[in-house]
C-alpha cells in the first residue's frame, strides 16, 4: 500500500479505514472534552474547585484499563461493527449526564463510566486487520491510531470555542460537552450502517471459548496469570490516589481494593476455565502461539504510549517553569509532543512494513525512547528553547512511532484473539500511565524523564529476548491454522439453517 492509495475514497478497504479512524477520532473527541474546559468550568461554578477537577481526571481513566479487556473479548465474540457502534451511542448517555450534572456525585459517576470509552482504540485495531494483509496492517493501523488519537488535540482546539463563543455564558461549557455526546451518538449509528467485518467472501473467525486469551501451553498458562495481576494494581494505585486527595474514604478505599481483588479471583477462574479444557485436549502444533510475545508488546505499550500520557500531563509546567514561559507558550510547544501522532504513529508502521523485519524496527524504537528520554533528563534552563523544543519534537517521533511498530505486530500474534491481545496491550498503556504519574509526585521533572528512559530500556531487553518476528509477516494474507479453518466452516454451517429458511418463507 502506498501513501497515494489512503485517498482512494471509492475503494471499500480504504473507506472502511477512514470511516473507523473518524470513530476513533470522534471517542476521544468526547473522551478528552473534559480537559481544555477545566477553567471555564471553575469559573461559572462556586463549588467546584482544582481538587474536584484533579480528581476527575483521575477518574476519567478509572474504567479504561479493565474495560479494554472487556471490549477485546466482546470484539473477538461479536465483531468490531456492532461493538464499535455500540460504544458510541452507549457513551453519549453518561457525556449528557456530566454535561449537565449540578453535584458532585453527578459528575463523579459520570465522567467514570465515560472513561470507557478509552477502550475504543482496541476495536479499530481488529476491524482494520480484518481488511488489510499483513503486509499492509502497519501503515493502515497506524494512520488509525494517529489520525484517530488526534481527536483529543481537536478537542483541546475547538470546545474551548464552542464553549465561549458559540454558545457563550456560564452554561457554555455544558453545551459544548453536550455537543460531544451528540457528535457519539450520531456516529455511532452511521457507523453501524457504513461498514462491514469483513471484506466480501472472507469470513469473521471467533474464537471456540469467550471470556479470557486462549493459549498454547501451560507455562503461557502462568505468564497470562501473572501478566493479568498489574491491570487490577493499577486500579488499586488510582483508588489510592482518590483516598490521598480526600475524595473518598479510607472505608471506600478498602471496599475498592476488595472489589478489585474479588474481580481478579473471577478473571483468573475465567482463564483457568477457558484454557484447561484446551491444555488437556491438547493445542494441534499449526494453531500454536507463544504468549512470550503478547507480554513483550504489553511492556512496550507500558513504555511508549504510558510515556506518552505522562508527559503530556507534565509538560506544560516543565517548559513555563524551566523556562519563565507564559501558560499559553509553553501550552503550544506541550501541543507539539501530542501533534506529531498525525504523521508519526503510521510512519512507526510503515517502517514495520518496509524494513523486513518487524522486530529489528521495534528495537530500534525502544533504543530511541531512551536515548531521548535520557536527553530530556538533561534539559534546563541553561538550554537554548529551540533546542529543547527539538529534542522533544525528536523523542516524541520515537514514542509515537514505536506505538504505530506495536500495532503492527499485534494483528499476527493469533488472528482470531485480535481482540484480546489489542485490549491487554492497549490496557498495559493505561498502567503505564498511572504508574508513571504516581511516581512523577515523587521526584522532580528530569529525574522522572530517567524513569521513563529506565522503563524504555526494560522494554528494549524484553523485546530483545522475548519476542518473535511474527509468521508471514508480509504475506498476503494472515496464517489460518487448522483450528480457524474448522471455526470458518462452523460459522458457515450455523448460517446455512438460516438462509434456507428464509427462502422458504
Amino acid at each position: 500500500m502506498k501513501v497515494m492509495d489512503i485517498f482512494k475514497f471509492k475503494n471499500e478497504r480504504m473507506k472502511v479505514l477512514h470511516l473507523t479512524w473518524i470513530a476513533f477520532f470522534v471517542s476521544f473527541f468526547t473522551w478528552f472534552n473534559m480537559a481544555p474546559l477545566a477553567t471555564t468550568m471553575l469559573e461559572s461554578s462556586n463549588w467546584l474547585t482544582n481538587d474536584h477537577i484533579a480528581a476527575l481526571a483521575i477518574i476519567n481513566v478509572a474504567l479504561t484499563i479493565p474495560a479494554r479487556i472487556v471490549i477485546g473479548m466482546l470484539i473477538d465474540r461479536f465483531g468490531p461493527r456492532v461493538v464499535y457502534s455500540g460504544l458510541l451511542v452507549t457513551m453519549s448517555i453518561p457525556t449528557f449526564m456530566f454535561a449537565f450534572g449540578d453535584t458532585w456525585t453527578q459528575l463523579m459517576i459520570s465522567r467514570l463510566l465515560l472513561s470507557s470509552i478509552g477502550a475504543s482504540f482496541v476495536i479499530g485495531i481488529r476491524m482494520v486487520s480484518e481488511w488489510f494483509p499483513p503486509k499492509d496492517i502497519g501503515f493502515a493501523e497506524g494512520l488509525y491510531g494517529g489520525w484517530g488519537n488526534f481527536g483529543s488535540a481537536a478537542g483541546a482546539m475547538l470546545l474551548p470555542w464552542f464553549a465561549l463563543t458559540m454558545f457563550g455564558g456560564d452554561n457554555g461549557w455544558r453545551y459544548a460537552v453536550a455537543l460531544t455526546g451528540v457528535i457519539c451518538l450520531i456516529y455511532g449509528v452511521i457507523y453501524y450502517f457504513a461498514v462491514r467485518d469483513t471484506p466480501k467472501g472472507k469470513e469473521f473467525v471467533v474464537p471456540k471459548r469467550s471470556g479470557a486469551m486462549e493459549v498454547s501451553s501451560w507455562k503461557d498458562l502462568i505468564q497470562l496469570i501473572i501478566w493479568t495481576l498489574p491491570l487490577g494494581g493499577a486500579l488499586g494505585v488510582l483508588a489510592w490516589r482518590l483516598e490521598g486527595m480526600g475524595f473518598i474514604s479510607s472505608i471506600t478505599l478498602y471496599l475498592i481494593y476488595f472489589s478489585i481483588a474479588i474481580v481478579m479471583v473471577y478473571q483468573i477462574y475465567k482463564i483457568l476455565q477457558v484454557n484447561v479444557p484446551i491444555l488437556r485436549k491438547g493445542v494441534p502444533k499449526d494453531d500454536q502461539y507463544k504468549f512470550k510475545n503478547v507480554a513483550a508488546l504489553n511492556s512496550t505499550y507500558f513504555a511508549n504510549f504510558g510515556a506518552e500520557l505522562a508527559i503530556i500531563s507534565m509538560l506544560p509546567m516543565f517548559f513555563q517553569l524551566t523556562f519563565s514561559l507564559s501558560a499559553a507558550s509553553a501550552g503550544m510547544i506541550a501541543a507539539s509532543f501530542a501533534f506529531i501522532n498525525l504523521v508519526a504513529r503510521p510512519l512507526g508502521g510503515i517502517l514495520s512494513d518496509r524494513m523486513g523485519n518487524r522486530k529489528n524496527v521495534m528495537l530500534v524504537y525502544m533504543v530511541g525512547i531512551t536515548l531521548g528520554m535520557i536527553g530530556m533528563g538533561f534539559i534546563d534552563s541553561g538550554w537554548p528553547l529551540i533546542l529543547a523544543v527539538a529534542l522533544t519534537i525528536l523523542t516524541s517521533i520515537f514514542v509515537q512511532g514505536s506505538e504505530g511498530a506495536t500495532f503492527a505486530i499485534i494483528p499476527m500474534i493469533k488472528k482470531r484473539i485480535t481482540g484480546q491481545v489489542a485490549g491487554m496491550a492497549g490496557a498495559y498503556g493505561n498502567v503505564g500511565s498511572t504508574i508513571y504519574l504516581t511516581l512523577y509526585t515523587f521526584v522532580t521533572p528530569q529525574q522522572f524523564f530517567f524513569i521513563l528512559a529506565g522503563g524504555a530500556f526494560i522494554s528494549f531487553v524484553i523485546c530483545f529476548f522475548w519476542l518473535e518476528e511474527p509468521e508471514n509477516s508480509f504475506a498476503a494474507d494472515y496464517y489460518e491454522s487448522s483450528v480457524d479453518r474448522a471455526n470458518a466452516l462452523d460459522s458457515q454451517e450455523i448460517e446455512l439453517p438460516v438462509k434456507k429458511v428464509a427462502v422458504n418463507k
